[in-house]
């Protein structure tokens, strides 16, 4: 009688425990306002990639390098606009890439959460230069996507920069090998920084991590939380001029300049 009662509780916690997993995994699949992907845009590029029709790894290969690649680094007007806009601007940086990657996962039935840092404005120089270096934040808020996929969750944050861009910012520093800092990357690894998923974490500025924040389930959650403390004339002057500034920057880098 009494292994009859501990095989029932048994079972009882079993199935409670999977009750609570799934609706966890269902949190890390849900839409919100800034991960929009029942959008017709979103809807219409997965299917145009036949990523639906991929094995899980290959689609995260196929979604991560898409926004890797496709997406151009570069500054968009703030970090919580939704995943449609990224898209539709075609270029991102840290935090943006990482709500388009998420989106896209998510379209395809791979949770994801993202998790919060701060890192030192360092790994920013070159890209921003002059008085407006001097003036902007010593901490920039900082973000990465982490995907469950074979019973693991991995990393990913070299999804930042594209191809074009890293080997263009490596051809004009050769004589760096290792540890690069500035022009939006902070490596140890700069000569074959850890960029290519296949089941692994990927990094390519979190060397200058200064700040945890922890782990959220959406972005929404995240921006409602942390915001890059700006004041309004400053934040102003940031999404106006200084940006457009950084983003000719990068350009000029990626076509070899």
């Amino acid at each position: 009688m009494r292994s009859i009662l501990f095989i029932l509780l048994l079972t009882a916690q079993v199935k409670a425990f999977s009750q609570s997993n799934l609706k966890s995994m269902n949190n890390y699949l849900k839409e919100t306002p800034i991960l929009n992907y029942s959008d017709s845009s979103i809807q219409s590029l997965v299917i145009k990639k036949d990523w639906l029709t991929m094995d899980t790894i290959e689609r995260v290969k196929s979604i991560y390098n898409y926004v890797r690649d496709d997406i151009k680094f570069g500054y968009n007007l703030s970090d919580d606009i939704t995943a449609t806009q990224i898209l539709q601007d075609g270029y991102g940086q840290c935090n943006t890439k990482a709500t388009l990657l998420m989106a896209l996962l998510r379209a395809t039935g791979i949770p994801n959460r993202i998790h919060g840092f701060t890192i030192d404005k360092a790994l920013q120089k070159g890209a921003i230069t002059g008085i407006w270096y001097k003036l902007s934040p010593k901490n920039i808020v900082h973000s990465w996507v982490e995907i469950y996929v074979n019973n693991n969750w991995y990393f990913l944050e070299g999804v930042i920069l594209d191809k074009e861009y890293l080997t263009k910012l490596q051809n004009k520093n050769k004589d760096c090998k290792t540890t690069f800092c500035g022009y939006g990357a902070y490596t140890d690894n700069f000569e074959n920084p850890p960029i290519e998923w296949n089941l692994n974490n990927t990094y390519i500025q979190d060397k200058g991590i200064n700040q945890d924040f922890g782990l959220f389930d959406t972005p929404d959650e995240f921006y409602t939380k942390h915001q890059q403390k700006l004041g309004a004339f400053k934040k102003y002057i940031f999404r106006n001029i200084v940006r457009q500034k950084m983003n000719r920057n990068v350009e000029q880098i990626r076509n070899g300049r």
